[in-house]
């Protein structure tokens, strides 16, 4: 499973070899609202590159957080979304979100009115 090791001392160092990192929350978030294909991910994650989307998927889908289909078309069509055990993890997501944008209120750091996520539910209050 790439990362993830037999046994850890904390359950916080399972949890961040598992969705720890700049980008895997960020897939996870963009995935929370049903099946993306890379080139849709890669769109909506400005900065991050190919090989790095590529590394971060295939982490992920090894600790069974998403699922990958593949359909035998040409081209070659890739579809990725959530497990159960990736759907799981949106409430504690939602409440990250909610926690940063009361962090931002209080330190003064600008944050997004709402998420970069169309529909998502979490809104600045």
């Amino acid at each position: 499973m790439g990362l993830v090791k037999d046994s850890y001392s904390c359950p916080l160092m399972l949890a961040m070899d598992l969705v720890g990192g700049k980008w895997k929350m960020v897939i996870l978030w963009h995935l929370r609202n049903g099946t993306l294909r890379f080139n849709e991910l890669r769109r909506l994650m400005p900065g991050i590159t190919q090989k790095m989307l590529t590394q971060q998927l295939r982490e992920l889908e090894d600790s069974g957080i998403i699922n990958r289909t593949v359909y035998p078309v040409m081209p070659p069509k890739v579809e990725y979304d959530l497990t159960d055990e990736g759907k799981n993890l949106i409430p504690s997501l939602d409440m990250l979100c909610e926690w940063t944008f009361a962090y931002a209120d209080t330190h003064g750091i600008t944050a997004a009115q709402t998420c970069t996520v169309q529909t998502c539910s979490i809104r600045r209050k």
